[in-house]
């Protein structure tokens, strides 16, 4: 990627984390307040569903939040941007692809959710090493094959979905 493309793309990154600050929210799953955006930091508070927080900031899959049960940290899935009376909240663009959702009534599920910091960014650095360790993890048919039949996995056939039609001229994704 070029550097132009790195500009673009961190210029993205920190619009969607300012964009953000000072937008309203709701717990949608009782969740703990961490001091910090890790999952074993030290907790500040628990927040019941229904809570309503001021989102300040975003770091990787945390939300950096002030609720009237204190400020800290929460796993972004557990909040819903917007006001929660309207139902699905603010879900479109580069912010609705941040907050794990990909449009209305089309939720994306997601795990492992890994962001990357303006240091982390510039800091990137190709390792032919890693890049090898991880085709090391590659397996043939038949090793995988022979791997299911001894956990005594069964082989299920699935069906390709069927292409999505285009309704009223709007986009099938």
């Amino acid at each position: 990627m070029n550097s132009r493309k790195w500009s673009i793309a961190i210029a993205l990154l920190l619009a969607a984390n300012s964009a953000l600050a000072g937008e309203a929210g709701s717990v949608v799953k009782n969740d703990e307040l961490k001091a910090e955006p890790f999952r074993d930091a030290k907790t500040v508070a628990a927040l019941s569903s229904g809570d309503k927080v001021d989102i300040l900031k975003k770091e990787g899959g945390w939300l950096q939040v002030k609720s009237a049960k204190g400020s800290g940290w929460i796993k972004m899935l557990s909040i819903r941007r917007g006001d929660a009376r309207k139902g699905t909240g603010d879900a479109a663009g580069l912010l609705g692809l941040a907050s794990g959702r990909a449009g209305t009534g089309r939720v994306v599920a997601t795990t492992g959710i890994r962001g990357l910091n303006e240091e982390e960014l510039k800091a990137a650095k190709f390792d032919a090493a890693q890049l090898k360790l991880a085709e090391s993890y590659a397996t043939s048919r038949a090793e995988a094959q022979k791997f299911a039949a001894k956990g005594k996995l069964v082989a299920h056939k699935v069906e390709y979905l069927p292409t999505p039609s285009a309704a009223k001229g709007e986009s099938a994704w």
